[in-house]
């Protein structure tokens, strides 16, 4: 997840997704509207199905005035708020089940596992940001621990190691009480 902004995908998958469809329905996007490009075999091979299904479950929720359409204004600011306070757990959750997360498995089931941990501001969203600072400081304790684990091997001044594999490993006080078979 080497990646600074790891939802981009997300925000431009919907917007994307979005343009496509409101270029088919100059009148405006409705719920009628995406469930006919979703279901109509003419558009479906580039309409992508998972941002559409995401647009379609949450289409109340993006139709902020209620008028039964989305508009380019709502889509923006949709995508803005998103980019700017990040995304909830649930919202991450349905992204996924529905494929729209763009995401890898492995990738989207971390960030869904730790998501408490990487919401270091405690709001209930997660931003690209802090998504960095959690693989930032997590290869960071990695390294520590990688570190402090370390076992010295022959580097002894006063024992011998045992973890040698050759026999003329030895301290300085190994030669005082060596014994001389």
């Amino acid at each position: 997840m080497a990646n600074n902004n790891i939802l981009a995908g997300i925000y431009a998958g919907l917007t994307g997704t979005y343009s496509q469809l409101a270029s088919l329905y100059p009148d405006g996007l409705t719920l009628e509207n995406i469930n006919e490009a979703r279901s109509s075999t003419n558009t479906n091979t580039y309409v992508n199905q998972s941002f559409a299904s995401y647009l379609q479950t949450n289409f109340t929720n993006i139709d902020k005035n209620g008028d039964g359409k989305i508009t380019s204004d709502e889509m923006n600011n949709l995508t803005n708020i998103m980019s700017k306070q990040g995304l909830t757990k649930a919202e991450l959750t349905q992204m996924y089940a529905t494929g729209a997360s763009g995401l890898s498995q492995d990738t989207m089931n971390k960030i869904l596992e730790h998501f408490d941990e990487m919401d270091t501001n405690h709001d209930g969203r997660i931003t690209s940001a802090e998504i960095n600072a959690y693989d930032l400081n997590a290869a960071r304790m990695e390294k520590e621990d990688e570190f402090n684990n370390r076992r010295a091997t022959d580097m002894s001044v006063f024992y011998g190691s045992e973890s040698s594999s050759s026999s003329d490993t030895y301290s300085l006080l190994s030669y005082k009480y060596k014994n001389n078979d």
